[in-house]
């Protein structure tokens, strides 16, 4: 399961969200998409319980939805803007 990165910050709005990593010195622009999931994250939600939601909320299939928010993710962790939770691994 993944987590916020603790020196990161986020603003969502309809048009998406930014970023902004602290530790960093980076400011990133995320679409609607990348900021649900960024957000549903420091909520806590699991990656399959945020695919769920957008395969609800934009009429995709889970499978389809589960890809991109795994690619996503991945992209995060890149960014070093999400880290996975100390004692598990991602899925």
């Amino acid at each position: 399961m993944y987590e916020v990165s603790a020196g990161v910050r986020s603003t969502r709005n309809e048009d998406g969200g930014i970023v902004l990593d602290i530790d960093h010195g980076q400011m990133f622009r995320l679409n609607p998409v990348g900021a649900l999931i960024l957000e549903s994250l420091g909520k806590g939600s699991a990656e399959m319980e945020i695919a769920k939601e957008i395969s609800r909320q934009y009429g995709i299939s889970e499978e389809t939805a589960r890809s991109d928010v795994r690619e996503f993710l991945k992209s995060l962790e890149e960014h070093k803007l999400v880290r996975t939770q100390q004692g598990e691994m991602a899925s």
